[in-house]
């Protein structure tokens, strides 16, 4: 079996996922509280669907030193 390539969610998606308020989100990514956005395009970026889940999995513990620890930055 092979594993299906991680989606890369937009903003709209990820408030809708978490519940959060852009600027809560945003305060979380500067405190490294939640995972880092992947540039898309110039001026697109996006989080991958395994780290929003994983942080979904554990919001209050969640550190960005995990997504280091398995590689995903």
């Amino acid at each position: 079996m092979t594993d299906a390539p991680d989606r890369v969610l937009r903003l709209a998606a990820v408030l809708d996922r978490t519940g959060l308020s852009r600027s809560t989100l945003y305060r979380k990514i500067d405190a490294g509280t939640f995972p880092k956005q992947v540039q898309i395009a110039h001026r697109c970026v996006g989080w991958r669907e395994s780290a929003i889940s994983a942080w979904l999995s554990n919001p209050m513990f969640y550190s960005t030193t995990d997504d280091a620890d398995r590689g995903r930055l």
